[in-house]
């Protein structure tokens, strides 16, 4: 099992649509702040720290599904939880929720990979094993 860490929005009207409801883009923003958040909480250097130092780019996204279960508007606080469901050889799953209050409003899960630059094109990402020292530190 993995660290669970909260990641806290405010949200703005600028993030709304014109209906004054968040704006469904805005939620994939916020996971993904929440989970380079989750690896700082949990120690891990920033990435253009880790990429200086051992190559590592960060954790780009490979896949997403979001579930949304009901509307938020401006003027409200959000808080993403946020932990690692899963950790497989090259890939995790992460999942956030997306509370209001008690309120579950949002449930996202992404399959995400470590990558350094590919030697041979530094213009390609490859995925590497996930590093076992970060996810000792996350777990």
């Amino acid at each position: 099992m993995s660290r669970t860490t909260v990641h806290t929005v405010d949200v703005q009207f600028g993030d709304c649509d014109p209906a004054g409801i968040v704006f469904f883009p805005n939620f994939s923003r916020w996971m993904d702040a929440a989970s380079l958040a989750f690896f700082m909480q949990c120690g891990v250097p920033p990435w253009r720290e880790l990429e200086r130092t051992r190559g590592i780019v960060g954790t780009p996204l490979l896949e997403i599904n979001t579930k949304f279960l009901k509307s938020v508007t401006y003027g409200e606080t959000i808080s993403i939880t946020t932990h690692v469901e899963e950790w497989r050889e090259k890939v995790f799953i992460q999942i956030h929720r997306v509370m209001r209050g008690n309120d579950l409003v949002c449930e996202g899960r992404e399959v995400r990979a470590f990558v350094k630059r590919d030697a041979d094109n530094p213009d390609r990402l490859r995925a590497i094993p996930v590093p076992e020292d970060i996810k000792a530190l996350c777990s």
